[in-house]
């Protein structure tokens, strides 16, 4: 869900309904890209073993940080991993793994696209988290693996 300027309340981003999401948007990975390159779904998921129907990516940088440093610590790649500054090349929607099933709206501004994020620059001195907070989100995504309930909705 985005809020329209002024706007107090909050519409969802559909397919249909997308041009009040504002930017910029910000996709976190492992992948080294260049500016001018394509990110598109078809590719693994960073967070399980499967190949993903969408590509996601965010309006909020702190998402972003998160999305590159658990791609890295997962893959285990000794480094912090990128954030890229995205341009959608068409629709987009909320993530329905953050929007309502568990988080109420979308606070982390996460978005979902069949389409391709073009990359039109590279975040620089982008702060990571402590690592032992890096270290309880991991735990808590193999806790949630686990469990069976690391589910994504793709």
């Amino acid at each position: 869900m985005s809020r329209m300027p002024g706007d107090d309340t909050e519409r969802p981003v559909t397919y249909d309904s997308y041009a009040h999401a504002e930017g910029p948007f910000f996709h976190g990975t492992k992948a080294t890209m260049v500016v001018g390159a394509e990110l598109v779904p078809g590719y693994g998921s960073n967070y399980q073993d499967r190949v993903l129907k969408h590509i996601y990516f965010t309006s909020v940088l702190e998402t972003a940080v998160w999305g590159a440093e658990l791609a890295t610590a997962l893959a285990g790649i000794d480094d912090r991993g990128h954030i890229y500054v995205v341009e959608p090349a068409g629709p987009f929607e909320d993530d329905p793994n953050v929007t309502d099933k568990k988080f109420p709206g979308n606070p982390t501004r996460s978005y979902r696209t069949h389409d391709p994020l073009l990359v039109v620059g590279e975040v620089d001195g982008w702060e990571g988290h402590d690592p032992a907070v890096l270290q309880g989100m991991l735990d808590g995504l193999a806790k949630l693996r686990a469990e069976g309930r690391d589910v994504i909705f793709d």
